[in-house]
């Protein structure tokens, strides 16, 4: 016997990029947003503290530009091991349903 009920539920049909404040939404293709996220425990200056930022593919990828070019500037004169900066944050390539590699 199905029993059914009228239900209002919230559902998340956009994100705006909080950066160019811009749709991620892709036509055919859904929400395509990447996140920046730290939440800050006892110790740190910051604590209790959660940030989330919502980013569009532009914004992300120059967000990432930006880090890796930091990242570059602290390990230039380190003589230990190369740091390839091409896959600085990737995880995992061709992986359409967003498991990361184990």
């Amino acid at each position: 016997m199905e029993i059914k009920t009228q239900t209002s539920v919230d559902a998340v049909t956009d994100v705006v990029c909080d950066v160019c404040n811009t749709s991620t939404r892709i036509p055919g293709y859904g929400l395509q947003y990447g996140t920046l996220e730290a939440q800050w425990g006892y110790g740190s200056q910051h604590d209790g503290e959660y940030y989330r930022v919502h980013l569009c593919e532009a914004c992300f990828f120059g967000a990432l530009s930006g880090l890796r070019r930091q990242r570059m500037v602290n390990v230039m004169f380190d003589a230990n091991e190369p740091h390839p900066d091409q896959d600085f944050g990737l995880v995992s390539t061709g992986n359409l349903w967003g498991a990361a590699d184990a």
